[in-house]
């Protein structure tokens, strides 16, 4: 195949690299992000080798906004479509057991960097990776394939991998966080606010079957497609107490049963009779986080996983105390530290409401930029929310000039009817 006519020599030399990788058969992955071309909603693309028919292939995993797609490629055509793509992305990396080379480039120019590894590091590598892993779920569960992450051979699907990673880690959070409540309650309830495509709701169900518990899921998600699709794959594995509905968390009150013509009849009965135990909202945005945690409370749940992603509510508000200033005049500073603001108020809410709280790390930043976890076990029930830490509340928003944040106006009943909507 020929060199396609790239517009720096960094390219050239980088995408030589990619086929050098492939042909001796080194090449781990290639990673393709700060896409600029056409297609608005992609941010990046993740190719991996795969077989298919006996035949190698080349699979691309392209991460969408709201979505990721899968499309496999023979070694030639995947080739053509990474240098389509490789001209139109800002920044590739290729990690292979021979090197690791990154490009970056703008307009006027392009940067190459390329470590080579030694003998010693690729057998280090080859150790860690062959290493027998813990694993909370059972590569062979039936879901999985249903689910497109395992292969009719219970193997995982290389471009699945780092979401088979995810689910183990969830699942590992989970374990260890729920051996903090009362772990010798036989029945729990649990809802997903933002299920998607369920791997996670799905993942945590076989677990907790597996514990030889009996859970009660629900799956709260906005797209119906992906509702009728998760419902679906539950009957079809046998998952009886593995509820789907349409709907989000700013209307979802499930001990008032509303949204009863769409919620399937047990997990209504279920939530309203024992309570909820569980409430799981990962990558609600904005506000919608501060809806979950606020349902959380309000239903006395053990536990509560969030990871939030696109804190804008605080932003606009923020003003730079003077001795930071000279810090937040930065405007990445600023986004930073208002996302770093907005977290720390909805742990100290957790906190004056009872909750052991821990905020932390989630995936690698590898995987996902919104890798972080905001988690919270009830240690003892409140009458009413603890005093000092309201006031370490209140004192933040003076500092930063904060007048207005939707976790604290919801757990006060003040949250105006025109602000429960998405503010997507």
């Amino acid at each position: 195949m020929l060199l396609p006519n790239f517009t720096f020599e960094q390219e050239q030399q980088f995408f030589s690299q990619l086929q050098q990788a492939i042909e001796n058969k080194s090449f781990d992955r290639l990673v393709l992000s700060q896409y600029q071309g056409e297609l608005p909603q992609l941010e990046k693309m993740t190719f991996r080798i795969i077989e298919l028919q006996g035949q190698p292939h080349l699979s691309c995993l392209y991460h969408h906004r709201t979505q990721d797609i899968t499309k496999n490629y023979t070694i030639e055509a995947g080739l053509e479509k990474i240098a389509e793509l490789l001209a139109q992305s800002k920044q590739a990396n290729l990690l292979s057991s021979q090197l690791e080379s990154q490009l970056k480039k703008n307009k006027k120019k392009a940067m190459l960097n390329t470590q080579h590894k030694q003998a010693s590091d690729v057998s280090v590598e080859q150790q860690q990776h062959n290493r027998e892993k813990q694993r909370y779920v059972q590569q062979s569960s039936p879901f999985l394939q249903h689910l497109g992450i395992s292969d009719a051979k219970a193997q995982i699907i290389p471009s699945m991998a780092r979401k088979w990673k995810q689910i183990n880690k969830f699942i590992e959070i989970f374990s260890h966080a729920y051996a903090q409540i009362d772990s010798a309650q036989q029945e729990l309830n649990i809802v997903d606010f933002g299920s998607g495509k369920g791997y996670l709701t799905f993942a945590l169900y076989d677990y907790l079957q597996a514990q030889h518990k009996t859970p009660h899921i629900t799956g709260v998600e906005l797209r119906s497609n992906l509702v009728e699709f998760c419902q679906n794959v539950a009957e079809q594995v046998g998952f009886e107490h593995l509820d789907f509905f349409q709907g989000d968390v700013r209307s979802y009150e499930p001990e008032r049963g509303l949204n009863e013509a769409s919620l399937h009849p047990s997990a209504s009965r279920e939530l309203r009779s024992s309570g909820l135990d569980v409430m799981i909202a990962l990558h609600a945005c904005d506000i919608a986080t501060d809806f979950a945690i606020h349902t959380g409370i309000r239903l006395n749940a053990s536990m509560i996983m969030c990871a939030p992603c696109c804190h804008k509510e605080l932003r606009p508000q923020l003003q730079s105390p003077t001795v930071l200033q000279p810090m937040l005049q930065f405007g990445i500073h600023a986004g930073q530290q208002a996302e770093m603001l907005t977290d720390t108020l909805r742990a100290l809410w957790l906190k004056a409401y009872g909750y052991d709280t821990k905020v932390f790390e989630f995936v690698s930043l590898e995987h996902t930029s919104k890798n972080k976890m905001i988690l919270a076990t009830r240690t003892k029930p409140v009458q009413q929310p603890d005093a000092k830490i309201i006031q370490q509340i209140q004192e933040l928003k003076t500092m930063y000039g904060i007048e207005k944040q939707s976790l604290e106006l919801l757990l006060q009943d003040q949250m105006p009817v025109e602000n429960i909507g998405c503010q997507c």
